[in-house]
């Protein structure tokens, strides 16, 4: 059971309104590197999760997030809180008005009249918040790397957020919020290595044939040579006739079907099959212009 604290985790300080800079930072509130992103995924992650401390460590993380997600909503809702006031009540001039909350190209305007200023579960292009953005898959040496990537994510959209603004306490937030995806990360981590096994994920073995194998599929200017792909763990085959297929095959597909199955894909290829020899006129013969070269003569 969950119990909410009316005090927020990290305190919100806004000099003052900016609706532009709003609209941005709903990226981190209904987007997919957003908080509620995260709360959901580390959630759905928890109730699955069968071992003891990875649960315990999600649902913590899970729920900071929730909290993380009420301090970027509560700086969405104070920085367009003198815009909401304007439009809500005509204060200004249909012009200035609209000026107000557009800013510097931005989609302020149509959050505001659509959501009166609130933190709407959007990102800042207006696309609504998806259940697709919890890429969970229930194995979790896949899904704490997954983690691991989306804390890293968030970090870099925060950087980005922090960079668009001069307002003080905004950056203040907005710097703890980054700092949090950074302790998370780490959290992620150390569970991921904690495990007896977390490479390669899941049970089965890899085909000892293609585990060590580096295909150099991009060759000529600026091929490069590192430990992704170099040293005497790997073996580097550039694609020929002579090495593909790498099973050695002929590199077509089959299947082994019954009689009555071959005989209808017969009858289906037949009658969708294609004449070579014919060339109809179509459509868009028809329509092309024909003009004289340029050079012709009357």
């Amino acid at each position: 059971m969950f119990s909410h604290n009316k005090r927020l985790q990290y305190t919100v300080r806004v000099s003052e309104g900016n609706p532009a800079l709003a609209n941005l930072l709903l990226e981190q509130f209904g987007g997919p590197q957003g908080e509620l992103a995260a709360a959901m995924r580390y959630f759905t992650q928890a109730l699955a999760e069968e071992d003891a401390g990875r649960k315990d460590m999600l649902l913590d993380i899970a729920t900071e997030e929730l909290s993380h997600l009420e301090v970027i909503g509560s700086l969405v809702a104070m920085l367009n809180r003198g815009a909401k006031g304007r439009l809500a009540e005509a204060v200004d001039e249909e012009a200035v008005l609209f000026r107000s909350l557009q800013g510097a190209g931005n989609d302020s305007h149509v959050t505001q009249v659509l959501f009166g200023g609130g933190p709407a579960l959007i990102n800042s292009a207006g696309v609504p918040f998806s259940g697709a953005y919890v890429d969970s898959i229930g194995e979790p040496t896949a899904d704490l790397r997954s983690n691991i990537a989306a804390e890293a994510r968030a970090k870099i959209v925060y950087e980005r957020l922090i960079n668009v603004t001069a307002d003080t306490g905004v950056k203040d937030a907005l710097t703890f919020l980054m700092t949090r995806e950074i302790a998370h990360q780490k959290s992620f981590e150390k569970a991921l290595y904690a495990m007896d096994k977390s490479f390669p994920p899941g049970k089965l073995p890899g085909d000892p044939r293609f585990t060590n194998l580096y295909v150099n599929t991009s060759q000529g200017e600026g091929e490069m040579a590192g430990p992704w792909n170099r040293g005497e763990q790997w073996e580097v085959m550039v694609p020929s006739d002579d090495t593909i297929p790498v099973d050695g095959g002929d590199g077509s597909a089959s299947v082994q079907l019954t009689g009555e199955e071959e005989a209808a894909v017969g009858l289906f290829a037949t009658r969708g099959a294609s004449d070579p020899s014919r060339d109809p006129v179509t459509g868009a013969d028809l329509g092309v212009l024909k003009q004289e070269p340029k050079d012709a003569k009357a």
